[in-house]
């Protein structure tokens, strides 16, 4: 499983192309030649950018959903919709195809921020918003969702 550190900031060219800094692809050096999959974000308006055998990972839980179940059938085409596999050009560069582009608001100026295995594309004033919603009750939720949880009785001093 890779683990995919940094937050880059870059710019987009008039056909939607970005360079992928030295300092990630230095980190993705052993998948760059695999390819990736990009997709929209479930949660954000923003991109996934996932390396091909982080997405192979994904794809095996997709698969052992049961089709025949409305809601698990209607999960997976929203989730597969949209989806391209790009592959970095001779320069360098990532081609985010116009559909996906449109959908994340993106504009010249883009974010490319690690989320452990894959990379989230953002247009870079909307990430910045999003950071700073979240940073507002980051504590709080840092703790419900890191934070042990104690029963009473451990809590008892005798």
């Amino acid at each position: 499983m890779l683990n995919i550190i940094g937050t880059y900031e870059c710019k987009a060219d008039i056909k939607g192309r970005i360079m992928l800094p030295s300092a990630l692809k230095k980190q993705l050096s052993q998948v760059l030649s695999d390819g990736f999959v990009i997709k929209r974000s479930v949660f954000n308006k923003c991109l996934e950018i996932h390396p091909i055998s982080e997405w192979n990972l994904v794809i095996e839980k997709v698969n052992k959903l049961n089709r025949f179940v409305k809601k698990n059938n209607d999960f997976i085409r929203s989730y597969m919709s949209g989806l391209k596999i790009v592959e970095l050009d001779s320069s360098g560069r990532l081609l985010i195809p116009k559909d996906l582009f449109v959908f994340a608001q993106l504009t010249k100026k883009i974010v490319l921020s690690s989320s452990v295995n894959i990379i989230e594309v953002w247009d870079k004033d909307n990430y910045e918003s999003s950071v700073a919603r979240t940073l507002e009750s980051f504590g709080d939720l840092a703790e419900e969702v890191m934070g042990e949880k104690k029963s009473e009785s451990n809590n008892d001093v005798s």
